[in-house]
């Protein structure tokens, strides 16, 4: 008999244990946006765009890639890339300060130096935003804009790119 109420706690301990995601917090999307910058490999933080956002971005390229083929030899207004920092000037340091977090947003502050020229270092800031990437999965954060300083954002300089 006592070997009839060990067995069904024997079957449950052989199940596997229920996943649990491990989500990137703000902070983690922050030191990862960092990386790229200083490795000029943005293609990780990529990744991590909100939907919009990524398509905003895929809309830039197409938009530039437009503009080079109607005038060739100019310099289309992505031919330094895409605006991800106020400068883009290569900072040699970036490093990040504990992000702001509530319930519908993030922010991350980025900190950008220069070894040679202290004086130029600056700040930007990741705005995040929660997402739930497919049905019933939990919720992630995603990089949703960038606030480059004195009222310019990573959407406003692409949608500026193009007016004419």
């Amino acid at each position: 008999m006592r070997h009839l109420t060990i067995l069904p706690l024997l079957v449950l301990s052989a199940l596997p244990a229920q996943a649990q995601m491990i989500t990137i917090t703000p902070d983690q999307i922050g030191q990862i946006f960092c990386i790229g910058s200083l490795a000029n490999d943005m293609a990780p933080v990529e990744a991590l765009l909100t939907a919009d956002l990524a398509a905003t971005v895929a809309d830039a390229w197409i938009k530039d890639a437009a503009f080079e083929a109607a005038n060739p030899g100019d310099k289309p207004p992505l031919g330094d890339g895409l605006p991800w920092r106020t400068w883009p000037d290569y900072a040699d340091g970036c490093t990040i300060a504990d992000g702001e977090v509530e319930r519908e947003a993030a922010s991350v502050m980025i900190n950008y130096t220069f070894a040679d020229a202290p004086e130029a270092n600056y700040t930007n800031f990741l705005v995040l935003r929660p997402v739930t990437l497919a049905d019933g999965a939990e919720v992630v954060w995603r990089i949703d804009d960038i606030d480059l300083g004195e009222g310019n954002t990573f959407r406003s300089i692409l949608a500026g790119a193009f007016d004419e």
